[in-house]
């Protein structure tokens, strides 16, 4: 099984996987922690590159760079732990990609959705989780963080980002579940439990 996390900064992500992953590990489940881009020495050196302040990168290099970073962990880390059995939770996936270079960057949706499965090898996850939050939320939740070259965006950019996110979960609404994670971390995690158990009613939790 394939889930995967999407949000905009400060939306819980990290927290809920890992919240996640021990109630799965509980049940004996294996279970493979990823995290976009990154998780691989290749991946993490883009992931470098794209977060870095030194670089001027437009919108299409970031898009070939987002995506072969996930070509390279998808061939190395998901498709292998998926064909072993394990469960794959993955912090951002090709979700995200769309939602800030297609809505946020005003890339070409349908050119940026063809990258995206290039370099997926057309795996899409079982089920993903867009944990919404506001902007001035976010912005209040990661005023004590450094922020990197994206996280300089801007309010109306992640603001774009976001209803990109709320978009695709229009068009694909048994996939992407909207959880607002506005609320406490007890509340969203109980969110995604139960989203867990009515999708997947054979999967122990």
């Amino acid at each position: 099984m394939f889930i995967t996390f999407e949000g905009i900064d400060g939306s819980g992500k990290s927290t809920q996987i890992r919240l996640i992953t021990e109630v799965l590990q509980k049940h004996g489940y294996s279970v493979k922690v990823l995290r976009e881009p990154g998780s691989t020495e290749f991946s993490e050196k883009i992931r470098e590159i794209l977060l870095s302040k030194q670089f001027d990168i437009d919108a299409t290099t970031e898009l070939l760079l987002f995506n072969a970073a996930r070509s390279h962990l998808v061939k190395h880390e998901i498709a292998p732990a998926l064909d072993k059995g394990s469960i794959v939770l993955c912090d951002r996936f090709f979700d995200s990609t769309t939602a800030y270079q297609g809505y946020g960057r005003k890339l070409n949706i349908d050119d940026v959705t063809k990258v995206n499965h290039i370099a997926s090898g057309g795996l899409k996850p079982d089920i993903t989780f867009f944990l919404d939050i506001s902007i001035p939320t976010s912005t209040k939740r990661t005023e004590d963080m450094e922020s990197d070259r994206i996280e300089e965006s801007g309010d109306t950019f992640f603001e774009k980002v976001r209803q990109g996110f709320l978009e695709i979960a229009r068009q694909e609404p048994e996939r992407l579940i909207v959880i607002s994670s506005e609320s406490s971390i007890d509340e969203t995690h109980s969110k995604i439990i139960h989203v867990l158990k009515q999708k997947f009613p054979n999967l122990k939790l």
